[in-house]
């Protein structure tokens, strides 16, 4: 079925454009996105403007135990805009990495234990074995469309992005808007989830950007070797 305008500039999905891609769905192999098995809500602020609060859902697949790599949309609708992504790793793996690494890395142990982070649907029960997990791990978010200012294409470079970390930062209208709609309680699933523990030896002091703004920018730099290979840059 064709689709109808759904906001983004273009012409509508025409119907021959749909059959066609019903026919290609049933003869390509989708292996990565099949490995796609959760879907989780939360939300994301930029790294470098806590007033800029977004509503993020998380499609995720495990690499393995340690590592999650997730597609984020600004709804769980079938037209929802793929506006970034985020990569989840252990602890053990999150204190390899160099330290200017770790700052843009942000912890989960808050989102989780205040039920701001969760899995829409999944009976409650079910939904802690998991984020049990999730709350011991860290995430890094870049998001390429910045729908929160109405941007109605991907412009503009992508942003490092941060999550919440205590009480008082995300708009109330905001949390009260998705606990509606989903049906949820963020103070009644907290209380679930008290029992959970953050990361092993603490949250690191050098992630969340080690406590301090951070903001990606392009800047023009020569191209290396500049001497030694045709330029294709013009």
């Amino acid at each position: 079925m064709a689709t109808t305008f759904t906001g983004v500039p273009g012409e509508p999905t025409q119907t021959g454009t749909a059959m066609l891609e019903t026919a290609t769905a049933a003869i390509q192999d989708f292996g990565p996105v099949n490995k796609v098995h959760q879907h989780l809500c939360a939300f994301h602020f930029y790294a470098h403007d806590m007033t800029r609060q977004v509503e993020a859902h998380h499609y995720c697949a495990h690499q393995n135990e340690e590592v999650r790599q997730c597609l984020i949309y600004d709804s769980p609708e079938a037209d929802a805009k793929l506006i970034g992504l985020e990569y989840l790793v252990s602890e053990r793996l999150f204190l390899t990495l160099p330290d200017d690494e770790k700052k843009l890395w942000h912890s989960h142990e808050y989102e989780v234990k205040s039920g701001v982070l969760f899995m829409p649907g999944l009976p409650g029960p079910i939904e802690r074995q998991d984020l049990d997990k999730v709350c011991k791990t860290y995430g890094k978010v870049f998001h390429f469309w910045q729908v929160d200012r109405g941007d109605i294409l991907p412009l503009g470079v992508p942003q490092v992005m941060m999550a919440l970390t205590r009480d008082g930062q995300l708009y109330e209208d905001l949390g009260r808007n998705v606990e509606k709609r989903f049906g949820v309680s963020f103070e009644k699933e907290r209380e679930h989830r008290a029992y959970m523990t953050g990361p092993n030896l603490g949250v690191h002091p050098l992630a969340n950007g080690g406590g301090k703004g951070l903001k990606t920018e392009l800047r023009e730099v020569d191209v290396q070797p500049v001497d030694s290979v045709p330029r294709v840059f013009v």
